[in-house]
């Protein structure tokens, strides 16, 4: 059997470099999924590489986010990727069809993954954009090799098809039913999340290993809005003993969704649900984490796009790559350790002190929870 090889990156310049170190020796194929892709000079690296390898005959294929990278959708910029040879769709539209609520639902659900497959061979996933905004983000992403490449190429596949508006054959969907009933096996799993009844795989599978925790439950992200269901299973877990800890930045890119985060705090302190506000700093100021991990009972582990917030929970495409592997778990729970160091605890007390006017704004934003 096939063995599995990983190398974790903790931020953008050096997964980039990575990246693009790996399109260099491209043969075949590059196919690159991404959520925010920006015209800026990391991008341009990105570009030219993978424009001097369609020169050399490889197959590229960029999936961008039409809302993510909403600076090429409909540009000259698009125009001219195609001319140089490469192959580029958008993901739904920018601009929702009107007069039409079923095109409003459509245009809400993104997809959110972030994924480059080379030569279906070795691929990269996790919480990176392409933007120079990002490049002193604390990040989690993965340069993987092994049998789960397959499952990584086979939803990139899905997507392209998806986005050139093409239906699932009736072969695809045995495919799919298969791969459900495949999924409990292997150390590695690439788990993926679709906004659509009884494929919300991947949310199913991180509620049910919170909803089994015995000993401790970790989590990184940079928005926290939970479902209720999810918000329930984190408070039960306090209550009943388990170690919970989640790490948020104390300012994110989303000032509403930071409003909506602290609007759950005090019924989170009350379980003992202890939380804390990453403080990593740089030469500009505090470090924006962006990291997105779930670590339970430190022998299973997450690491990809999925955010704690309702619109990833339910209604973004995303991916992670879940794992029991006790090395991966072992290095994402030194990373959480790691984190912690340049966090701060918030303090459950002068929380709970806060004058009435502190609170307003969080009750303001509840009623829109559901959508953030």
């Amino acid at each position: 059997m096939q063995t599995t090889r990983w190398k974790l990156y903790s931020d953008s310049e050096h997964a980039w470099n990575a990246m693009i170190a790996a399109c260099e020796k491209a043969e075949v194929s590059i196919d690159l999924e991404q959520f925010i892709f920006v015209d800026d000079a990391i991008g341009q690296r990105f570009i030219d590489v993978c424009a001097r390898k369609a020169k050399e005959g490889v197959q590229i294929r960029f999936l961008w986010d039409a809302a993510g990278s909403f600076s090429f959708f409909g540009s000259a910029i698009a125009d001219d990727l195609k001319k140089k040879g490469i192959h580029l769709l958008f993901f739904k539209t920018l601009i929702p069809g009107f007069f039409n609520i079923h095109n409003y639902r459509s245009w809400y659900l993104r997809n959110h993954r972030r994924s480059l497959v080379i030569d279906s061979k070795i691929a990269f996933t996790g919480s990176i954009g392409v933007w120079e905004k990002m490049r002193t983000w604390r990040e989690t992403n993965i340069e993987i090799q092994g049998p789960v490449i397959h499952d990584i190429q086979a939803a990139f596949e899905t997507m392209w098809h998806r986005a050139l508006g093409q239906k699932e054959t009736r072969e695809e969907k045995k495919l799919g039913r298969k791969k459900v009933h495949m999924r409990n096996k292997g150390e590695f799993i690439y788990e993926t999340n679709n906004p659509i009844p009884r494929k919300r795989y991947l949310y199913y599978r991180v509620m049910e290993a919170m909803r089994n925790a015995e000993k401790s439950i970790y989590i990184t992200t940079p928005y926290f809005v939970p479902t209720v269901r999810l918000s329930r299973i984190l408070r039960l877990a306090a209550y009943q003993g388990v170690d919970v800890r989640i790490i948020i930045p104390k300012v994110s890119d989303h000032p509403v969704v930071d409003l909506a985060a602290s609007s759950y705090f005090q019924k989170m302190f009350d379980a003992g649900v202890k939380i804390y506000y990453y403080k990593g700093a740089t030469a500009t100021g505090n470090r924006m984490i962006h990291s997105k991990t779930f670590i339970i009972d430190e022998n299973w582990a997450s690491i990809g796009t999925l955010n704690m917030d309702t619109i990833s929970l339910l209604y973004n495409f995303e991916a992670n790559i879940v794992s029991t592997n006790h090395h991966f778990v072992g290095e994402i729970l030194k990373s959480f350790w790691s984190d912690i160091e340049h966090s701060e605890l918030i303090d459950t007390k002068t929380w709970k002190r806060r004058i009435f006017l502190q609170k307003i704004p969080e009750m303001l934003v509840k009623p829109i929870r559901k959508f953030l």
